[in-house]
C-alpha cells in the first residue's frame, strides 16, 4: 500500500454533517515524556505514546476521557506532524533499543517493514480480549508469518469516486450518484469509457474527466490481495496481471486526453480542485476533507460521491505496544480501548477517520453519516460498503510506498512527457529494481 501523506491531508471529513470544525492543529505536541516509556509510581501508571499526523486520540479528547475514567492512569502523548520524520526517529529508537514510547503509531506503508524486521520489539496483540471486531483484511496487514499481531487497527481509507455534478450535467451525463455509479459498475474500464463519453460531449478542452491516471492505477491495484509482492516477500509486479491490467488501463486514460495531468497532492492539484480543472477523482474517505477545503465554499454542493467499480483501500494506521514497555499490560488495555468500535465511531463523527472496525461500520454515527459539502452524500454507507468488498487478506511489501510513487512517476512520463507506455514501463521497471532490489 502507498504511504499515506499524513502531512498533506487534514485527516478530517469536513462536510460530515456532524462535524463542527475543519482543520485540527497538528504539531509536535510535547507532553514532557522525555522521549521514553512510562512506568509506575505512587499508585499512578504513566503511559507514553508516539503518534503522527492527526490520528485523533489527543485532538478529540479521547485520552482525557480515558484518564478521567481511569484516575490512576496518566497518558503522555507526543504528536509529530510529519510521518516521515516520525518514522525516521522510530527506526533509530528501534535500532538502539531505547527511547521508545510504550505505544507507537504505525503507518500502513511501514507495517510490513516493521513486522519483518522488528516484530520482536512489539507485543503480540493477537490474544487481547475484545479485539475480534476488525475487518479481517485490516489485521492481516500487521500479522507476521508466524501469526503474531504487532498492532491494532485505527482508521482505513476505503475508496469511492468523487465527481462534479454540474460538469456531468453539462456533458449530458447522469448526475444522480446511483445512476453515476451504474455507469462504471463492476469494471474500471467502464470508468474510462465514461471518460471518453464525457470528453466527446464536453465543449472545449478546459475540463478533463479525471485528475490523473495514477489515481486510477492505485484504485485498481488496491482492490486485490496481492499487488507488488507475494506472500513470500518476492517482487511480482512485473508479472502480476492486476498490475499489468492497471498499467494498461491507466496508460489508455493518459494517452486518450482524459486526464488533467495532475497527480494527487502534487503541485497544481489543489488549484485544479478549486478551478474545476477536472470532473472526477478517485477518493479515499479521508480525502473528502482535503477536497472540501481546497475546492472551497464556492464549490459546495457541486461535488458528490459515487460508489467505485470495485472496493479498494488507500491508507490507514495501527497502534502497537512495545515489548520493553514497563507498563505493557496497561498499554495493551489502552490500545484496545482506543481502537474499540465505540471510539472508532466517535473519531469518525468528530474528524472523519473512517473505522477499521466492522462493528463500528454498523453504528448510527457511521452508517447514517452524510456529507453536507458533497451534496448530502451518504458517505458512511458508500465507504462502508467499499470497505467490506476488499479481500480478507492484503499482502504488503517492504517497499510498497516507494513502488507506488515510482509507478505514479512512470504514468506521469506518459501524461506530461509524451513517452509511450512501453518506454515508460521500461523506465519504471528499472527504477523499481534499483529502489527495491
Amino acid at each position: 500500500m502507498g504511504k499515506v501523506r499524513r502531512n498533506l491531508r487534514t485527516r478530517a471529513v469536513a462536510g460530515v454533517s456532524v462535524v463542527s470544525a475543519l482543520g485540527l492543529v497538528v504539531g509536535c505536541g510535547s507532553s514532557g515524556s522525555g522521549g521514553t516509556g512510562g512506568g509506575k509510581r505512587d499508585g499512578k501508571v504513566t503511559i507514553t505514546m508516539g503518534l503522527f499526523g492527526v490520528m485523533g486520540f489527543k485532538e478529540t479528547g479521547l485520552l482525557d476521557k480515558y484518564m478521567k475514567e481511569h484516575p490512576d492512569v496518566v497518558i503522555k502523548a507526543d504528536v509529530a506532524g510529519d510521518e516521515q520524520t516520525y518514522y525516521t526517529a522510530l527506526q533509530t529508537h528501534l535500532a538502539a533499543g531505547s527511547g521508545l514510547k510504550d505505544i507507537q503509531g504505525i503507518e500502513i506503508g511501514r507495517a510490513k517493514e516493521l513486522s519483518d524486521t522488528h516484530k520482536d520489539s512489539f507485543v503480540d496483540l493477537a490474544g487481547v480480549a475484545g479485539t475480534d471486531h476488525f475487518l479481517p483484511w485490516k489485521q492481516s496487514q500487521v500479522t507476521t508469518t508466524d501469526k503474531k499481531v504487532i498492532g491494532l487497527g485505527t482508521d482505513i481509507g476505503p475508496m469511492a469516486v468523487c465527481y462534479r455534478k454540474d460538469l456531468f450535467e453539462q456533458a449530458g451525463l447522469p448526475t444522480d450518484r446511483e445512476e453515476v455509479a451504474r455507469l462504471w459498475e463492476g469494471d474500471w474500464s467502464k470508468y474510462v469509457d465514461a471518460g471518453v463519453e464525457f470528453k466527446q460531449r464536453s465543449k472545449g478542452d478546459k475540463v478533463a474527466f479525471m485528475d490523473s491516471s495514477s489515481g486510477l492505477f492505485n484504485a485498481m491495484i488496491y482492490g486485490h490481495s496481492q499487488q507488488f509482492y507475494d506472500k513470500q516477500g518476492e517482487l511480482i509486479y512485473a508479472s502480476n496481471p492486476v498490475v499489468k491490467d492497471a498499467w494498461k488501463l491507466a496508460s489508455k486514460a493518459a494517452t486518450s486526453g482524459l486526464t488533467a495531468k495532475l497527480r494527487q497532492f502534487q503541485p497544481g492539484w489543489d488549484p485544479g480542485l478549486a478551478n474545476s480543472t477536472f470532473a472526477t477523482t478517485v477518493c479515499p474517505a479521508w480525502m473528502l476533507a482535503h477536497i472540501s477545503e481546497k475546492a472551497g465554499p464556492k464549490n459546495k454542493g457541486k461535488w458528490d460521491v459515487a460508489k467505485s467499480p470495485q472496493g479498494a483501500n488507500w491508507g490507514g494506521s495501527f497502534l502497537g505496544v512495545m515489548e520493553k514497555s514497563p507498563v505493557k499490560k496497561e498499554a495493551q488495555e489502552l490500545v484496545a480501548w482506543l481502537t474499540a468500535p465505540e471510539q472508532q465511531a466517535y473519531l469518525f463523527k468528530k474528524i472523519g477517520n473512517f473505522p477499521s472496525s466492522k462493528t463500528a461500520l454498523a453504528m448510527p454515527d457511521v452508517i447514517d453519516a452524510k456529507s453536507d459539502y458533497f451534496n448530502g452524500a451518504p458517505i458512511g454507507q458508500i465507504f462502508g460498503a467499499a470497505a467490506k468488498e476488499i479481500p480478507d487478506e492484503q499482502v504488503l511489501g517492504r517497499k510498497d510506498g516507494t513502488i507506488k510513487d515510482i509507478f505514479s512517476q512512470g504514468l506521469s512520463l506518459i501524461e506530461s512527457q509524451h513517452k509511450s507506455p512501453d518506454d515508460a514501463w521500461k523506465t519504471t521497471d528499472e527504477r523499481i529494481k534499483k529502489a527495491a532490489g
